[in-house]
């Protein structure tokens, strides 16, 4: 390696490695602050949170390589061009693409690590990270119960309107399907304008004490004409507490590892498997419905063994109905709306199912294109930024921090709106993974033959010259007058 290309690698190098480090740290900050309510009131180690953040890392590498290539690559070539070095380089011969070519191989290491990270360490720290966050939820009961939705807690299912007080303590509106041991189902079923969680530190037992409610208790009988009557018992109370036992939530075990289904969790082999199942199982499932409803729709059922003679020609002026007596005409409209009608709930079930399987395919195939894409990124944003810098003639933090950030920023979210898109089935997942890619790709062939010719970054002259000969041409102005 010959002394220009050392120095020209080292100096790209340490811009790299340093903004590298200050966007992740920028980035892990923002995790802080996203994730602080699931750490913050649990009495959570040093240690426990360090490695909820060291599993959270690895997710922002996709966010943060791209960007401080990018960034890295206009603030050396800005330098070069700013302080003449770039200019010195190609007095002496060297091109702009032979002042790249150290930095290409780089560059290109840097994007094969970059594939072997988001097809290995990438799935596994996210494995170890959602792990850990379902096991951090559950040693806070109070933080185990969501807003709107049934939580199991302890041996209930309780489910509030709204949480307030400095712990979450007071509940609102509080539904309960309390659990029976020795009969299975739901049949307690407790309903409280108000509630309060209440506990000593070091207890197995939480006591949930509600106000002002109704309780109800459907009761089993072993007659069944009984049975057929739905009895229940319903009684009010002002004041009724709850005994939950919490020995499994004081017993978390932050090590253990019980989900492991989430797309990001698992490699390209993993995935293409993944793919090949989920579209098996759909095409299948797609097929047993259409047989399904052609069976329903009573065409296999009818009689193809007409004679010509069994026929008989018959003139109707309105319908077909008018062959029936009225009560024969109206059990045929009631029996063919109420097919109708259950074709109809079918389609709309199923439509529901058939869109949450074409969803979580999508994100499947989505998650196996990001970890290719990354590779590509990182070169193609290089050879944006690189002649970029040089075209611009800027270094430092200013100018070159403006751009990277506007190029980025365009870069992510056209490729965001894209994915997004393909998880509704309005775009095809390949295409939306690589739309943003691609739409980088000419620009920095533009970038680097402009950067290449000696060319601005915009040529005013392409425009106003062909205006310049029309006006001649057609004699408003004179030929001397162009120039």
């Amino acid at each position: 390696m010959k002394i220009l290309d050392r120095y020209i690698l080292v100096s790209f190098m340490k811009t790299f490695f340093s903004v590298f480090i200050i966007l992740m740290f920028i980035f892990v900050l923002q995790s802080i602050w996203l994730y602080i309510g699931e750490l913050a009131g649990k009495d959570l180690d040093i240690e426990v949170i360090f490695k909820f953040l060291l599993y959270m890392s690895p997710k922002l590498v996709p966010l943060v390589l791209p960007l401080s290539i990018l960034l890295s690559s206009i603030m050396t070539f800005g330098d070069f061009a700013e302080n003449y070095e770039l200019a010195a380089m190609k007095s002496s011969g060297f091109s702009l693409q032979r002042a790249m070519r150290s930095l290409i191989f780089f560059i290109l290491l840097v994007s094969v690590t970059a594939f072997v990270f988001a097809n290995n360490v990438i799935p596994y720290a996210e494995y170890k990270a959602i792990n850990l966050r379902k096991n951090i939820a559950q040693m806070k009961p109070a933080m185990a119960i969501s807003e709107g939705v049934f939580n199991e807690v302890g041996n209930v299912n309780i489910k509030v309107a709204e949480k307030f007080g400095d712990n979450d303590q007071y509940l609102r509106d509080v539904v309960i399907h309390q659990k029976s041991g020795n009969r299975p189902g739901n049949f307690t079923v407790i309903k409280a304008n108000e509630g309060e969680l209440v506990g000593s530190e070091g207890s197995d037992i939480l006591s949930l004490i509600l106000f002002d409610g109704n309780y109800y208790d459907e009761i089993q009988t072993t007659s069944r004409s009984s049975r057929e009557k739905m009895p229940f018992a319903k009684s009010y109370f002002e004041e009724y507490t709850i005994n939950m036992d919490l020995s499994s939530f004081n017993d978390v075990d932050l090590e253990e590892e019980r989900y492991s289904n989430s797309h990001n969790m698992l490699k390209i082999s993993e995935l293409s498997q993944s793919i090949d199942s989920f579209s098996t199982t759909y095409n299948v499932e797609m097929e047993q419905f259409a047989q399904n409803m052609h069976s329903r729709s009573g065409i296999t059922r009818l009689n193809y063994n007409l004679q010509p003679a069994d026929t008989v020609a018959v003139t109707i002026q309105d319908n077909i109905l008018e062959l029936y007596e009225p009560d024969r005409a109206t059990q045929i409209i009631n029996l063919a709306m109420g097919n109708i009608n259950g074709a109809a709930a079918a389609l709309l079930a199923k439509k529901t199912v058939f869109t949450q399987s074409e969803q979580r395919l999508n994100k499947f195939e989505i998650a196996l294109h990001e970890k290719y894409v990354l590779g590509f990124a990182c070169v193609i944003l290089f050879f944006v930024g690189a002649p970029l810098g040089a075209i611009i003639r800027k270094g430092g933090m200013g100018l070159p921090m403006v751009v990277a950030i506007v190029l980025f920023l365009t870069y992510h979210f056209i490729g965001m709106f894209a994915k997004n898109s393909a998880e509704n089935g309005a775009l095809n997942p390949f295409l939306a993974t690589w739309l943003s890619t691609f739409i980088m790709l000419p620009l920095g062939i533009v970038l680097t033959y402009r950067a290449t010719t000696d060319r601005g970054l915009f040529s005013f002259d392409s425009i106003t010259q062909p205006i310049k000969r029309f006006l001649k041409k057609t004699g408003i102005i004179k030929g001397n007058e162009i120039d």
